[in-house]
């Protein structure tokens, strides 16, 4: 596994892809990407039961551990992101920092988001409310249908 799409230039997001979420992080050159991690510096998502992680600055092959991983500044066109000097700073001015961590209000994507617009954002939160909202719906629309019928054979009897 390996850089899908062109070499990242510091101040990118960069994506990592892993099989049931996305890691995310800042390139701050020379190979390395800052990045929000657990204290132990496996991902992220582990962080989620504890409520705590912290500020990393480690090899951006360490951190794609053999996953895929691109540059995804989608916002770009959105928003104007912050120099490139100023995203990098600000991400080396973190590294070793404890920060607190919330899957939905203050994970990897936000962090980085956060240093790339100064406004933090994630996808994938909004994505998993989505289709959370939509598979309820399914399931309760089922369990109305299932009802229905019963009582319909009911009724017919």
């Amino acid at each position: 596994m390996s850089l899908l799409g062109p070499p990242p230039k510091p101040g990118d997001l960069i994506e990592f892809i892993r099989s049931f979420y996305k890691h995310w992080g800042i390139y701050v050159g020379d190979g390395y990407v800052v990045h929000l991690t657990d204290q132990e510096g496996g991902s992220s998502l582990s962080s989620a039961f504890g409520g705590s992680a912290v500020v990393r600055k480690e090899l951006l092959e360490k951190v794609a551990n053999g996953c895929n991983y691109k540059v995804n500044n989608k916002y770009d066109e959105k928003i104007k992101p912050y120099p490139a000097e100023k995203i990098v700073r600000a991400a080396l001015q973190l590294v070793d920092q404890p920060m607190q961590y919330s899957v939905t209000s203050a994970n990897c994507e936000h962090f980085a988001t956060e240093l790339r617009y100064g406004k933090g954002f994630s996808d994938q939160v909004a994505n998993a409310a989505t289709y959370t909202a939509v598979g309820g719906g399914i399931f309760v629309a089922a369990l109305a249908t299932i009802v229905a019928v019963t009582r319909s054979r009911r009724q017919n009897q």
